[in-house]
């Protein structure tokens, strides 16, 4: 008798709470615009060329396969990234100085944890298939953070050119 009434009982209209966002899940949504995954192969591939002295091809198909990895693993590691930081530390600091969610050190730390992951996901694809030299404690593994912000930074930025319609 009991599974019958659980089933009715998820039948019923109630209030879902799926409104709750946070900054990764805005910054999430203009990583995948054509033009910031096209700025971010562009700029990228130059990185990877000088930083590995890769030929063009070479260079190329390891720019592209880093970044499908990263964006496949990145639709769920950028906003468990994003969350993570807003159960602590920034539930934290959101209570010290009476803030919400949006504020602009949750705004500077999603955008660290953006550059990270990816550089994160993006640099063990290059050591594993295309320079196995490759180390995270390196000042390659730095490199590969400016590249990535600067891709991550122009998703970043037309958040405020463009703000997110609601």
């Amino acid at each position: 008798m009991r599974r019958p009434l659980i089933f009715i009982l998820l039948l019923l209209p109630t209030a879902a709470y799926a409104n709750v966002v946070w900054p990764a899940l805005y910054l999430e949504t203009r990583l995948f615009s054509w033009w910031a995954i096209s700025i971010g192969l562009l700029v990228e591939f130059f990185f990877i060329k000088w930083l590995f002295t890769l030929p063009a091809k070479k260079a190329s198909i390891a720019t592209v396969s880093a970044n499908a990895v990263s964006a496949v693993a990145g639709i769920i590691l950028v906003p468990l990234a994003g969350i993570a930081w807003e159960l602590f530390p920034g539930s934290v600091i959101n209570r010290a100085f009476g803030w919400g969610t949006f504020n602009p050190i949750t705004w500077g730390v999603t955008f660290a944890l953006g550059c990270l992951v990816n550089g994160l996901l993006e640099g063990a694809v290059y050591k594993k298939w295309f320079y196995p030299k490759f180390r995270f404690k390196s000042k390659a593994f730095l490199w590969l953070l400016v590249a990535n912000s600067l891709s991550v930074g122009a998703a970043f930025t037309s958040l405020w050119l463009k703000p997110v319609q609601l």
